[in-house]
């Protein structure tokens, strides 16, 4: 691909070319084929070059916060993705999925187009702005949700393009670019430029290898967290090789789970603080060196309320540009460079292999109303070798988590931002991202009301998800985390969900409402076996809630402070 970029960027000196189709084109080179959005009077140059490009799709959403939400999980799968909004109201609208990305490292390119220079040199009182004649204001507020932006005119665009794509890569997380219309529709002035390559310093590099084989020759016990991170750079197969190498156990969290097969020989199980097996707890708790890979969330949902006891003294952190051992910080180390030298090492530790545990057993009879306890092994029975997941933050990312799924399974959370409805929105790019596999969505209702206008889309363009929405009369996970369950903003409209692909376009899917577990067995039946989209809405109990949750609720003290107690 780098060749590639290469070729582009030299003969894009050569030859006339607009600065938006200058900047599709670029970004197509990165291997983006979608672009997300929802188009705008301004933005109409970004769109038109979109529509013209015949490398890259127009991929229209039903309002710009799914958009974002479905660029995210698009740049999950592929490694990157496009977002295209107009000036103030649209980009405004989608800066919380944005930022959601931001925290969770998916590097998205918003790409927005505003007001014309001429007016804006003018103060011409235009729509969508506060009405002084000022157009600045909002890019500063869209900057925060990105680690770079620039705003392009035809004399840098060749040179900003290519700084905001490495920092973009450099730190995975989203670029905003944003162009005058009547400076996007301007020739772009050429210029000599070369895609950077981001590689370490090797000096620093060798510094830093040195002190992580030092920590592992002495350490008597080891064990490997490979972050989150690793799946976004998509180097699974390179932490994989490395903790092989090294013998020693891995865990994860649900920021994690799936990153490796958990039916490696080294798996230790997922990690949840106090909820974690004890096996597994102390596994991680007592190990004498603990090597983060990639950068570890250890927020307060991935540790259950900060129920954990972990010492950071014990801690190697290999992030995406650094590697810190104790006070020492070795800078300008890319993350698969160490990976690779991990590789190479060996440690005095005695090589882990696990015990097989038995599946989850699968109980309860036909006839018997849903409940969580025989709901999630159910899922997990459900899903297949090939099939993506994502969770909703909530009961779903806390009740499905626990269970051991097959091999070659991909689970996306959003654990650390937390945006309810982020889901749905999501599923929609996985499932465009790569259409070989199954994306299978878990929501409760409460997020999925937010977004669920996205499943007209999901139609339109092909998307083939199963989708199963657990109706439990209202905000479930709101209802866990406080003292009193009854308040009334935890209520929700009353929605008739299984009716709701039949209204949003998707006349061909399969749809059904199960209140028995013999219900909700025949339905997923139905739902893998048919071609289009499926959509199960499962009622439950109101207070029934996964084993996490419910812990949740003892810890509310040290979630909130005294003050929420």
């Amino acid at each position: 691909m780098r060749e590639t970029k290469k070729e582009n960027a030299e003969s894009s000196t050569k030859k006339p070319i607009s600065v938006i189709d200058y900047i599709v084109q670029r970004l197509a080179d990165e291997g983006i084929t979608d672009c997300f959005g929802v188009p705008g009077d301004y933005a109409f140059p970004v769109c038109d070059a979109v529509d013209r490009n015949p490398n890259i799709r127009w991929v229209g959403c039903s309002n710009e916060l799914n958009a974002s939400y479905a660029a995210d999980g698009y740049a999950r799968v592929r490694g990157t993705a496009m977002l295209s909004t107009t000036y103030a109201v649209g980009e405004l609208s989608a800066i919380n999925g944005v930022m959601g990305a931001k925290a969770e490292r998916s590097l998205v390119y918003h790409v927005v187009g505003m007001p014309s220079y001429q007016n804006q040199r003018l103060h011409k009182i235009m729509h969508h702005t506060f009405g002084d004649g000022v157009f600045g204001n909002f890019v500063n507020i869209s900057a925060q949700a990105a680690c770079c932006h620039a705003v392009i005119d035809p004399d840098n665009c060749m040179i900003e393009m290519e700084r905001v794509i490495e920092e973009a890569r450099r730190n995975n997380q989203p670029a905003y670019i944003v162009v005058p219309a009547d400076y996007a529709r301007a020739t772009v002035t050429p210029t000599e430029v070369s895609p950077v390559t981001l590689k370490s310093d090797e000096a620093s590099l060798k510094k830093a290898v040195a002190a992580i084989a030092e920590r592992v020759r002495g350490a008597k016990s080891i064990v490997a967290f490979p972050a989150f991170t690793v799946a976004r750079l998509r180097l699974q197969k390179e932490a994989r090789q490395a903790i092989e190498a090294l013998g020693c156990p891995f865990a994860t969290t649900t920021m994690e789970k799936c990153i490796i097969d958990e039916s490696h020989p080294q798996f230790a199980g997922l990690y949840a603080g106090a909820l974690s097996t004890e096996k597994t707890r102390k596994i991680v708790e007592d190990a004498e060196l603990v090597l983060d890979l990639g950068g570890i969330s250890l927020n307060d949902e991935t540790t259950a309320g900060f129920s954990g006891r972990l010492d950071p003294a014990r801690f190697v952190s290999i992030g995406l540009n650094d590697v810190r051992i104790g006070e020492q910080v070795f800078g300008n180390v890319r993350l698969p460079d160490v990976l690779a030298a991990l590789a190479t090492l060996k440690s005095s530790a005695p090589p882990y292999r696990r015990t097989p545990e038995q599946a989850q057993p699968v109980n309860g009879k036909p006839s018997d109303k849903i409940t969580m306890d025989p709901l999630y092994p159910r899922y997990a029975a459900f899903i297949r070798p090939g099939d993506t997941v994502v969770l909703e933050t909530g009961s779903s990312s806390l009740g499905l988590p626990p269970m051991t799924l097959p091999d070659d399974v991909q689970v996306h959370i959003q654990m650390l931002w937390g945006s309810i409805g982020w889901a749905t929105g999501a599923a929609f790019g996985i499932a465009l991202a790569d259409p070989n596999r199954r994306t299978i969505l878990i929501t409760g209702e409460g997020s999925h009301q937010l977004t669920a206008n996205e499943i007209g889309n999901m139609g339109r363009y092909g998307a083939n998800p199963i989708i199963l929405v657990l109706n439990n009369d209202g905000y479930m996970v709101e209802r866990a985390l406080e003292p009193n369950p009854d308040w009334s903003y935890n209520d929700l409209a009353k929605w008739r969900y299984a009716d709701l692909p039949r209204a949003l376009g998707c006349a061909d899917w399969v749809t059904a409402r199960v209140e028995t577990l013999g219900e909700l067995d025949a339905a997923m039946k139905a739902a893998r076996e048919s071609r289009s989209g499926a959509y199960i809405e499962v009622i439950g109990g109101r207070m029934d809630m996964p084993k996490a949750l419910t812990f949740a609720h003892t810890r509310i003290k040290e979630l909130y402070g005294d003050a929420a107690v």
